[in-house]
């Protein structure tokens, strides 16, 4: 009788033996595998990810929280951040960082007031 119940309790050890195994195998060859980069622009060496600075990648309710960070640094925030809404609810884009980089959203970038000069901060 203890015969009998030894050879299904090794064949049950077995398999689960070879399932653990198995299993560990599998979460090695994925721990290897590298992650896939997120699609990213490369501005003076800065890395700065792509939503948001591509005219049109942004929600009009997007607009606020992005100029007021484009904002933040200069002493002149209502007239920046008045301009700034205004360009990105007409670009739906506002470039990275508090000063530059506008060459990534050239709707802001080329937008101009009558003299000629940047509309957009």
């Amino acid at each position: 009788m203890t015969r009998q119940l030894n050879i299904p309790m090794l064949f049950l050890a077995t398999m689960l033996l070879l399932l653990l195994v198995e299993n560990h195998a599998g979460i090695g060859v994925t721990s290897n595998e590298a992650p896939a980069p997120s699609p990213q622009s490369s501005i003076n060496g800065t890395h700065f990810p792509m939503y948001g600075i591509t005219e049109g990648s942004l929600q009009p309710q997007e607009c606020s929280p992005r100029c007021a960070e484009r904002c933040s640094n200069t002493q002149y925030k209502k007239p920046c951040l008045f301009f700034c809404e205004k360009c990105c609810a007409k670009c739906l884009c506002v470039p990275p960082g508090t000063y530059g980089n506008k060459q990534v959203c050239p709707c802001y970038n080329n937008w101009k007031t009558k003299e000629g000069g940047p509309k957009c901060p």
